[in-house]
């Protein structure tokens, strides 16, 4: 098992609470990347969103492939999962920018491939917004363009939502990156089995978790006589002295405020997705269903329940916590030791 963490692209994690102590600059970004790095992390995982869902529409968020640049040429051994929405990007430019990037990051780059689900931001933004189904299969375009362009020159296709002719990209990537996706519907999973490396989660109980592990093993056995390289799950983490501390933290991030912005999009967000379970305003709190992992608690506490993700067939570990800055450093030095 592998830790990785979330960059907090929009100012922290928390819909609950305001000022978390992570301000949306590059200054902060930097500054906690560089010690992620030192402390041994392996992925940060960079969202992609023009708005800010966490807290609010008028609040600041950062752009994911600017920082994902920047981010790779200031840490050394760091890799950076830049989530990346077709609806949003022309695919032969994605394949360009991503063979730039990974020259700079030495070949640690990989993509994570989102469907997405905010109509209203792809009206601002003038995004490509379609339906549930329909969003994998642009996805899967999306990728065959990426691949066909980094493997091959000139490239040419012609699908209903992507066309290119005759591309030259040149140089390729010396590194192909890795491509990750997460879905949940049945569609969505067997359109994932087939475009991408690795599968990308929301937070699950142990047992929701191996059973999508399992499932989407056999889609991809079955689809292309391979096992997927890698299971990324997404946690919200909490460590303390005691578990009385963690739980009383739990409760402080996640009383609910009607008030709050950052539950603006919860309703758009549930009725464009096709989720496999219930999700509520608590729940929502932390976003991509951080909570339902229920790591919290003491180091020893988080570590046993890790190794039970770990054995359900988790591969890397996307933590968010918050503040990250002191939360990533407690958790390295705490929990780390203990899963080695």
């Amino acid at each position: 098992m592998r830790l990785g963490y979330w960059t907090p692209v929009y100012g922290g994690f928390l819909r609950n609470v305001g000022d978390e102590g992570m301000p949306a600059t590059w200054d902060y970004i930097k500054s906690l990347s560089q010690l992620a790095d030192r402390l041994g992390y392996d992925t940060t995982l960079v969202p992609e969103l023009y708005l800010n869902d966490r807290k609010g529409l008028q609040a600041p968020s950062l752009e994911a492939w600017s920082l994902t640049s920047a981010i790779l040429a200031t840490t050394e051994r760091l890799r950076v999962m830049t989530a990346v929405r077709p609806g949003f990007h022309l695919p032969a430019v994605t394949a360009k920018e991503s063979s730039t990037i990974t020259d700079i990051g030495g070949g640690r780059f990989a993509l994570n491939v989102v469907a997405a689900w905010w109509e209203e931001e792809a009206k601002q933004y003038g995004g490509r917004f379609t339906r549930h189904d329909e969003r994998y299969e642009q996805a899967r375009e999306f990728v065959e363009i990426l691949r066909g362009t980094w493997g091959e020159t000139p490239f040419s296709y012609a699908g209903d939502h992507f066309t290119v002719q005759d591309t030259i990209l040149e140089p390729k990537p010396r590194v192909v990156p890795a491509v990750f996706a997460g879905g949940e519907s049945e569609h969505g999973r067997e359109s994932i089995a087939g475009f991408a490396d690795s599968y990308a989660l929301h937070g699950g109980t142990v047992d929701e978790v191996r059973e999508k592990v399992d499932d989407m093993n056999e889609r991809r056995l079955r689809r292309h006589g391979l096992p997927f390289d890698e299971f990324a799950m997404s946690a919200y983490v909490i460590v303390r002295d005691t578990e009385a501390q963690a739980r009383q933290e739990l409760e402080r991030i996640t009383t609910v405020d009607p008030s709050s912005p950052g539950y603006a999009s919860f309703e758009e967000f549930v009725r464009n997705s096709q989720l496999d379970v219930e999700l509520s305003k608590r729940e929502y709190s932390v976003g991509t269903r951080g909570l339902r992992p229920d790591l919290v608690g003491t180091a020893e506490q988080v570590a046993e329940r890790i190794r039970e993700f770990r054995d359900a067939g988790v591969t890397l570990l996307l933590i968010q916590s918050s503040p990250a800055h002191d939360e990533l450093e407690r958790i390295a030095v705490e929990v780390g030791p203990l899963l080695r």
